[in-house]
């Protein structure tokens, strides 16, 4: 008599059973729709993942360009004295390896004001070649042109604070500084008209709605600061590597400074973003443990459906490493279908996420999205490889976990008992 045939680990028969019990008849309708549920579960997790995960990255990547774009990498201020060496200064800082651009500053707080409203601003001195250099203003400038910035005595503003005064470009837009000249009746406030020679739109209406830029010996003498400037925008070719720069730039400044690179500046800002990142992370993937727990359930319940299967398939021959396989096969196919499709719905939302919104905003005629609360004008996405092939080996390892048990309980059914009440 010839010794039984053994057949191999997911033999043909086990795909085929699995493939049975996945699909939709009268009788396991229940247990269909729970299978069907787990599916949509794990598909929307994943895609959810994704999707918050993404814009998450572009909120950080966008802030950041936008922030280090206009203000410096590293704040340099004086100590002990003014810097009214500031021309030398930056002249030395320049010539530091990796340094992109040293720009002497004035900043000050003024009251613009229009025909037709007034707001708060903020008034950077600046010089006209230091300004060219900076490309998130020079390349995008609406409005007029930086060309003899430095000798027309104009100004560049903001679109946003443009279109909130009712001004363009060409048109008067009058300052107004709280400390002007001193008088025996005190310190009178300085109130002067400026041409708008340029408008700028950086993207990020906090700069864009507040932010006036002025000729750095003109701002001087605007804000009483005689021959000295209120600090050094330094600009690095690579701003996580800040540290360092630290010591070359204070060495090459040659007096006493107090420097503050763009971490410490916007500190908590960053940090609220990597905590609510975080938070995010951990609430979604409660997303995919509900699914995944709803597998066992499905799977538990199919075992005590499929008794009786069981059991002929075991007196038929059938191993209980066979038995355990089919059942491994259904409940993972949920989880792995679910988690591809969660990938792709992901990322063709990545993909359109700005078109979407628009839509949205469009079908329920609101802002979705408001730049004023946001500070960026569009819904920003950056889909991080490393991130995503995380969450997708999370969903599929969760789902293949989720399996375990029930399939192990189907390989564990009795014969006898299953079918003594058949």
């Amino acid at each position: 008599m010839s010794e039984p045939v053994r057949t191999p680990p997911f033999a043909a028969f086990e795909w085929l059973l699995s493939k049975r019990y996945l699909r939709a008849r009268r009788k396991e309708g229940f247990i269909s729709v729970i299978a069907g549920f787990s599916f949509l579960g794990i598909m929307l997790g994943v895609a959810t993942l994704i999707i918050v995960m993404a814009v998450m990255n572009g909120f950080r990547k966008e802030l950041l360009d936008k922030i280090l774009g206009l203000n410096g990498h590293l704040l340099v201020q004086p100590l002990e004295s003014p810097l009214t060496d500031w021309k030398d200064v930056a002249d030395r800082i320049n010539q530091v390896a990796g340094i992109r651009l040293a720009a002497p500053v004035v900043d000050g707080q003024a009251l613009a004001s229009s025909p037709f409203n007034a707001s708060g601003v903020l008034v950077r001195g600046i010089r006209a070649g230091d300004l060219d250099n900076i490309t998130s203003i020079a390349k995008n400038i609406k409005q007029g042109t930086l060309e003899g910035f430095d000798d027309a005595q104009g100004v560049a503003i903001g679109r946003r604070l443009a279109d909130q005064l009712s001004i363009h470009a060409g048109d008067n837009i009058t300052l107004v500084a709280p400390r002007g000249a001193v008088t025996p009746m005190g310190t009178t406030p300085r109130i002067k008209p400026y041409k708008v020679a340029a408008v700028f739109e950086i993207g990020m209406s906090e700069y864009d709605s507040t932010m006036v830029f002025m000729p750095l010996a003109e701002a001087q003498a605007y804000f009483n600061r005689a021959n000295d400037v209120t600090s050094i925008e330094v600009y690095t070719t690579n701003p996580d590597k800040i540290d360092q720069f630290r010591k070359s730039i204070a060495e090459a400044a040659g007096r006493p400074i107090f420097m503050v690179d763009w971490r410490q500046r916007n500190s908590t800002f960053f940090n609220a973003l990597q905590v609510e990142r975080n938070v995010m992370f951990l609430i979604l993937t409660l997303i995919v443990l509900v699914a995944a727990l709803n597998i066992i359930s499905g799977l538990i319940m199919l075992v005590k459906d499929k008794g009786s299967d069981i059991a002929i398939l075991r007196t038929m021959g059938a191993s209980q490493g066979s038995i355990m396989r089919i059942f491994l096969i259904t409940g993972a196919a949920i989880g792995v279908v679910g988690t591809l499709t969660g990938f792709i719905v992901g990322l063709l939302v990545c993909l359109n996420i700005e078109s979407i919104r628009q839509f949205l905003s469009w079908m329920t005629n609101t802002e979705l999205f408001s730049p004023e609360l946001y500070f960026l004008s569009k819904l920003p996405a950056v889909i991080d490889v490393g991130e995503t092939t995380a969450v997708v080996i999370m969903a599929l390892t969760l789902s293949f976990l989720a399996t375990l048990y029930p399939s192990w309980r189907a390989a564990r059914l009795d014969p006898v008992e299953a079918l003594r009440y058949e």
